[in-house]
């Protein structure tokens, strides 16, 4: 295979909606992602390539490199408040450029499976990715994680039994999602401890970061105590669409103050992810919905 420049670019173009896939599953981050990309498309400019016999595959090693070094650093740094807590939210107001970004991640997967994977140690994601999602062989899969092909093997298998004992996928319809998430803030700005209780998946999680420390809480009755908190909130309550499920921009005096991800499942809030980082905020697309 020839090794010239000019050829590796135009073939690393061609693929790079299917890598940016590759890492967003691993990294829960649409900017992060596309540093990845980038870095993986340094790192092959300067490679030799000419003995590469399948191109796409060794690419996607190479991003699941960059990856799995930005996951390490990030759990080394615990600077990264959302690092357990599920994906970047990425909020915008046309449901039709959202649903059309995602399309361009390949199989598009929901914040819902992105949050377990997030909770996932960062070899088992990547095993479990590279192996469940992308069909690469252990063998290959093993060079990358540092493992024998047999231990990259367990990885992806322990990933994925942890996995399919959470449930994943939320409810499909939007303005469903909206009505649950609507009951949510109208019992919270009324007081009404029961209603809130009422709307929320007995098995419900809160995550939210706090200080720059993750917090995380379970319960219906739990949660619908802190979640009486919000009713100062709510006049400042704007609907968005967040990673394709139901959520809302909080915005007191014009400026984003946090951004709150709804899981809904089975007509009841199963997961709440929240973000009031300030620096991921600046970053981020917050336009709400149209009331």
């Amino acid at each position: 295979m020839t090794g010239d420049k000019a050829w590796l670019s135009e073939q690393f173009e061609a693929q790079r909606s299917r890598l940016r896939g590759v890492a967003y599953r691993m990294l829960g981050s649409l900017g992060e992602a596309e540093d990845a990309v980038q870095e993986a498309w340094l790192r092959a400019s300067r490679a030799d390539t000419s003995d590469v016999e399948n191109l796409p595959g060794w690419l996607t090693t190479v991003v699941a490199r960059v990856s799995l070094d930005m996951l390490r650093s990030r759990k080394a740094r615990r600077a990264d408040a959302l690092d357990s807590a599920g994906p970047e939210p990425v909020a915008n107001d046309n449901i039709e450029a959202v649903l059309e970004q995602e399309s361009q991640l390949a199989d598009s997967v929901g914040l819902a499976l992105l949050v377990v994977l997030q909770t996932l140690a960062p070899a088992e994601r990547i095993a479990f990715v590279l192996h469940d999602m992308f069909d690469l062989p252990f063998d290959e899969i093993a060079p990358v994680v540092g493992r024998s092909p047999t231990a990259a093997r367990q990885l992806a298998s322990r990933a994925r039994r942890r996995i399919r004992g959470a449930p994943t996928e939320p409810d499909a319809s939007l303005p469903a999602q909206r009505e649950v998430v609507d009951a949510f803030f109208a019992a919270a700005r009324d007081g009404d401890f029961d209603a809130l209780v009422a709307v929320l998946d007995p098995d419900v999680v809160l995550r939210a970061d706090e200080g720059g420390a993750t917090v995380e809480v379970h319960g219906a009755r739990t949660v619908a105590s802190r979640a009486m908190r919000f009713a100062q909130l709510a006049p400042y309550v704007r609907p968005a669409l967040i990673n394709g499920v139901a959520g809302v921009v909080v915005v007191p005096r014009g400026r984003p103050f946090s951004v709150l991800a709804f899981t809904v499942r089975g007509g009841r809030i199963a997961a709440i992810d929240a973000l009031a980082d300030r620096e991921r905020l600046a970053q981020l697309d917050l336009t709400p919905l149209d009331d």
